[in-house]
């Protein structure tokens, strides 16, 4: 993942003319998201807060160049929808829907490898560069241009972090919900990447849940490869074994998925690490 794709200037709408799609492509108008099409298959010539319906992005692509596409179909055709994306070499995917089988993301993951397309999901609320670009669900006025960069497995803890930032003027110049998915595209490490190598991010917040090792692995990266103050949370201090919280990547297997050692590990590796997430906006307003 790298800056520029984040600033697609052409954005389309996969799903457009359904009930999600067309209420946030408005959403994502009033934030000064430029979207130039959407799709809809059959429903070609239609439009959508004026902007024009196509068959399938290869059509869009007759007309305009695209640099982002945001997917809002129904979970039982997002694999299509996404292997569309893929196979039309569109540099970033966003994907809402949530639901989408396991099975049909290995097959996905697959393509991205030798792909170049950028998958940010499933399950995910999207990205936000307050100010800029919003890519998904996540509400622009909860946010505020700044130097903090945040990454979040958990939708509402973005939420929740991103308008407690705003609310102690603390700004963002990065909002990524990377979704909970145990099987998707973009994860902490290539956001932590992003965020090393931006001179505008002076400060990096990290949102984990319990469940996987991807907690794991960024601390392995912040560790050996990030400089900037990292601040960390890992919710689901007090969740029980076995029981999904959430979604299907938030289910705590073992002692090593727990947010208690996921905690040790990420201040082990250089984080600051907060036990809430009210303490966690409380130690990154300190000087």
């Amino acid at each position: 993942m790298n800056q520029d794709i984040l600033l697609a200037k052409n954005v389309i709408v996969q799903g457009i003319t359904g009930q999600h799609g067309s209420f946030q492509a408005k959403s994502m108008l009033a934030a000064g998201t430029n979207i130039i099409a959407g799709t809809s298959p059959g429903k070609a010539g239609q439009m959508v807060e004026n902007i024009p319906v196509y068959n399938s992005i290869v059509d869009i692509q007759k007309d305009f160049k695209v640099d982002a596409t945001v997917v809002f179909v129904p979970a039982k055709f997002t694999k299509a929808a996404l292997i569309e994306a893929i196979k039309a070499r569109i540099p970033l995917i966003v994907c809402v829907t949530e639901g989408v089988p396991v099975n049909d993301m290995v097959v996905i993951k697959r393509l991205l490898k030798n792909s170049s397309s950028t998958l940010v999901g499933p399950n995910s609320p999207g990205l936000i560069i307050p100010g800029i670009n919003k890519l998904g669900i996540i509400p622009a006025d909860m946010s505020l241009n700044g130097n903090i960069a945040l990454v979040s497995r958990s939708g509402t803890l973005t939420y929740e972090a991103m308008a407690s930032l705003t609310k102690h003027r603390l700004g963002q110049r990065y909002v990524i919900g990377i979704g909970g998915d145990p099987v998707r595209g973009t994860g902490f490490i290539d956001c932590l990447k992003l965020f090393q190598t931006d001179p505008e991010v002076e400060k990096i917040v990290l949102i984990g849940e319990i469940g996987g090792t991807d907690e794991q692995q960024a601390a392995e990266y912040i560790s050996s490869s990030v400089t900037k103050p990292v601040f960390a949370y890992v919710a689901g201090h007090h969740a029980p074994a076995g029981v999904q919280m959430g979604h299907a990547g938030a289910i705590l297997g073992n002692q090593d998925e727990s947010a208690d050692f996921k905690t040790k590990v990420l201040e082990d590796a250089g984080a600051v690490t907060a036990n809430s997430a009210a303490q966690l906006i409380e130690l990154i307003s300190q000087p």
